[in-house]
């Protein structure tokens, strides 16, 4: 049973590449703290000098002693490119504050210097999901209030004769110059010199949910909703703010600089009361997609096609994947015309093309981004169209499935054992509820990556083909009535022995669950959009028509004579083998595991697999062939064995 070995260990190996969570590099640490020193330089400086001149003794000296530890910190940081210049600014920073500079240009000089450390030394900047604030309310009220006070005025009973006092985060003069990145690490790592402990030993989710809350404090609900409406109606105001990264790193200052003073603070109350609004979508996640390409185009520019082909991936599954289970939605064409631009784009870029060639492309995949705004617009959605797109996407993903799972029911009937179905039924009701599991783990736990979408199908159809070659080939060894009661009377026992029927549970959940998992996506998107009646009626028809499908091709399979039954069996279980290489060689494409190089006079037709690609013909032609050797040396074996 190595082949249900393997297939556990696919599974296994599929959960295993669902994200857990960004990881810091070794660096990330000091380079972390260093920051942190940076965000309270440029929001305190303002209370140590005042017109060239010392208002606060204490409040100076610590922040000569902080941009002491910055420049101390950075020189110690591992060597990069970049580092040099990073000690010059600490340099310039130390001497600012030195000559008693003005806050505007210590603040100014402390952003900058932030901002080029995160470039040269990456830290994780934001939670991998929209923060519970109903969880950062709790952990406020257990572990902050009795100092901070419990709307964040600094005045709680354990504040008396602490010194420095709390910080006052309903403060709105500081809490201008604060992001939330700054909350995270002090909140993480606390603060030296002040009463404020570290609360390292809180997950990083929660964490991220305190930051959150208290960086809600110093905005009202009017300007929270004055901010909704912004946010809503002006395009030009979320392009400011695209994704949550954004939105923690960036101070409301910062932002009041780019759209006004008035807007950004009723941005930043609405945002920090709903940071799911953020949730890269439509519009957002294609401004996602153009930025990654402009960045490739740069590096190709600068003669790194490796970086280039890099930044060309991560604008496929961090700017278009998320969009397109929306997308195909309402335009499946619209999807493989980008998937197929994007693929041929990576493959140019891999090999050397000339620049024009490359831009030709860029600009080619930017008209196909544009035409895809306009198909996610609100709207463009309607009843009609929610409906035919759960429909078809059932059908769609449903039908190799129903199939293979309806063949081993049927062959399973034929043999008259029908003692042994249980296991498979067991098999396809297990995917879909590990597929509902997959659906809630990465609503309310972690987020499923556009990599590890493409890695889970890729991988999957690849394991599908593979035993089903096997199947399909003896399959074909038993299309004569002589060769089945020979194996009727000498080896069925045995072939369906309790190791066989675990065997033939685990195919039908892994064929099963890849389907599911790639429905669950779509109809979440689906969902997500509105006209809910609409879908759960294009959902139910689909079942129906599914369910009534299957129920003919059974009765159909009874009245067939045994041999004919193998042999259609044996077809259809090699027409399917074939159409999953094909799908899991894309699939691994889109996720950047396997080369690119387009055909460019072959058509796409993705419902039998067919990719315009040299790896995807080849996979196809590879499986086609060990399916016609494979029916040969079984035909070969039946003649001797009659």
């Amino acid at each position: 049973m190595r082949l249900a070995n393997l297939i556990a260990g696919f599974l296994t190996l599929s959960l295993a590449l669902m994200p857990l969570g960004a990881r810091a590099a070794d660096s990330a640490p000091s380079a972390a703290v260093a920051w942190r020193l940076l965000d309270y330089l440029s929001v305190d400086y303002g209370g140590a000098v005042k017109d060239g001149e010392v208002v606060s003794a204490s409040e100076y000296a610590e922040m000569k002693e902080f941009s002491g530890q910055v420049r101390q910190r950075l020189a110690a940081l591992p060597p990069a490119k970049a580092q040099p210049q990073l000690v010059a600014e600490a340099d310039a920073l130390v001497a600012a504050i030195g000559r008693k500079a003005a806050p505007a240009e210590v603040a100014g000089r402390a952003h900058r210097l932030g901002s080029d450390l995160l470039a040269a030394y990456p830290t994780p900047l934001a939670p991998t999901k929209a923060p519970d604030l109903a969880r950062g309310a709790a952990l406020y009220a257990e572990n902050c209030a009795a100092c901070h006070g419990a709307e964040g005025r600094g005045d709680g009973p354990a504040a008396k004769g602490l010194d420095p006092p709390p910080i006052a985060f309903a403060d709105a003069a500081r809490a201008r110059q604060r992001s939330l990145f700054g909350l995270y690490q002090v909140i993480g790592q606390g603060l030296e010199g002040t009463s404020m402990p570290s609360f390292a030993q809180l997950p990083d989710a929660d964490r991220w949910a305190l930051a959150f809350y208290v960086g809600r404090f110093a905005f009202d609900d009017r300007a929270a909703a004055a901010g909704e409406q912004l946010w809503k109606v002006d395009p030009g105001l979320r392009a400011q703010i695209p994704d949550l990264q954004a939105l923690v790193q960036t101070s409301p200052a910062t932002l009041a600089a780019a759209v006004g003073a008035p807007r950004a603070e009723q941005l930043v109350a609405y945002l920090r009361r709903h940071p799911e609004a953020t949730a890269p979508q439509g519009a957002a996640s294609l401004a996602i997609a153009r930025s990654k390409l402009a960045e490739a185009l740069a590096a190709y520019q600068k003669g790194d096609p490796r970086q280039a082909g890099d930044l060309a991936l991560a604008a496929y599954l961090d700017g278009f994947e998320p969009v397109e289970p929306a997308l195909g939605a309402r335009d499946a064409a619209l999807v493989s015309r980008v998937e197929t631009a994007m693929g041929a784009l990576r493959a140019s870029l891999s090999a050397r093309a000339p620049e024009a060639e490359v831009r030709a492309q860029l600009d080619h995949i930017d008209g196909l981004l544009s035409t895809a705004e306009r198909a996610l617009a609100p709207a463009s959605a309607s009843p009609v169209a929610s409906f035919l797109g759960a429909l078809t996407i059932l059908l769609r993903e449903g039908l190799e499935a129903l199939l293979i799972v309806v063949a081993m029911i049927a062959f399973l009937k034929k043999a008259e054992r029908t003692e042994v179905l249980p296991y498979v039924h067991a098999g396809w009701i297990g995917a879909l509820a590990a597929g509902v599991l997959t659906w809630a783990a990465a609503t309310f736990l972690i987020s499923v990556s556009g990599a590890s979408r493409e890695l889970t199908e890729g991988f999957g159809s690849a394991v599908a083909a593979v035993v089903l070659v096997s199947v399909g080939i003896w399959m074909h060894g038993k299309s004569h009535a002589e060769a089945w009661q020979a194996y009727i009377r000498e080896k069925l026992s045995a072939a369906l022995s309790r190791q066989s029927a675990w065997f033939l549970f685990l195919l039908a959940f892994v064929v099963v669950y890849r389907e599911v998992f790639e429905t669950i996506l779509f109809y979440a998107a689906l969902w997500s959009q509105g006209a809910h009646a609409a879908v759960a009626a294009g959902a139910a028809v689909a079942v129906l028509c599914l369910a009534a499908l299957a129920w003919a091709l059974l009765s159909f399979s009874q009245r067939l004579p045994i041999s004919q039954f193998f042999s259609y069996s044996a077809l259809l279980i090699s027409v399917l083998a074939v159409i999953l290489a094909g799908k899991g060689v894309a699939a691994l494409q889109e996720a950047g595991v396997l080369d690119v190089h387009p055909l460019s006079r072959v058509p796409r037709i993705e419902l039998l697999g067919v990719f315009p690609t040299w790896e995807g013909l080849i996979a196809q032609l590879v499986t086609l062939a060990a399916l016609v050797i494979g029916f040969r040396l079984a035909g070969r074996r039946r003649a001797l064995a009659a």
